[in-house]
């Protein structure tokens, strides 16, 4: 009888696959969250390291257990930073300086492409 023959035979390996990558996904998430806290003492950082070595599961059970709260908050630090970073490249690529637009506005003033009413609007807004 062949392994995909047997339907319990391919459902048990697709769990364990499922649990395999689960337990990756947690083992990297503290590796990175263990090198992310700089509270935690690089001594403190190689014994998790050296129990995520030889006492896997269990470890990654006591680390979540005893450090989940602070990583879930240095996670959320992060997003917040991050997002904050992206909202002021943003503002900074997207919006040009009030001269800049002023002096736009003026070129199209001069070029007689806009009236000297929605210049004065163009300025004004500028200003705000």
């Amino acid at each position: 009888m062949s392994f995909w023959e047997n339907f319990w035979d391919i459902f048990w390996w697709f769990f364990t696959a499922c649990v395999f990558f689960a337990y990756l996904f947690g083992v990297f998430a503290i590796i990175g969250d263990l090198f992310r806290d700089h509270k935690l003492n690089g001594w403190w950082k190689a014994v998790w390291i050296f129990f995520l070595c030889f006492m896997p599961f269990v470890s990654l059970l006591v680390y979540l257990a005893a450090r989940g709260d602070g990583m879930a908050e240095r996670s959320i630090e992060r997003a917040r930073r991050d997002q904050e970073e992206a909202d002021s490249y943003i503002r900074r690529v997207s919006s040009a300086s009030p001269t800049e637009e002023i002096a736009r506005a003026k070129a199209l003033l001069d070029a007689g492409t806009i009236s000297a009413d929605e210049f004065a609007r163009i300025k004004n807004r500028a200003l705000v």
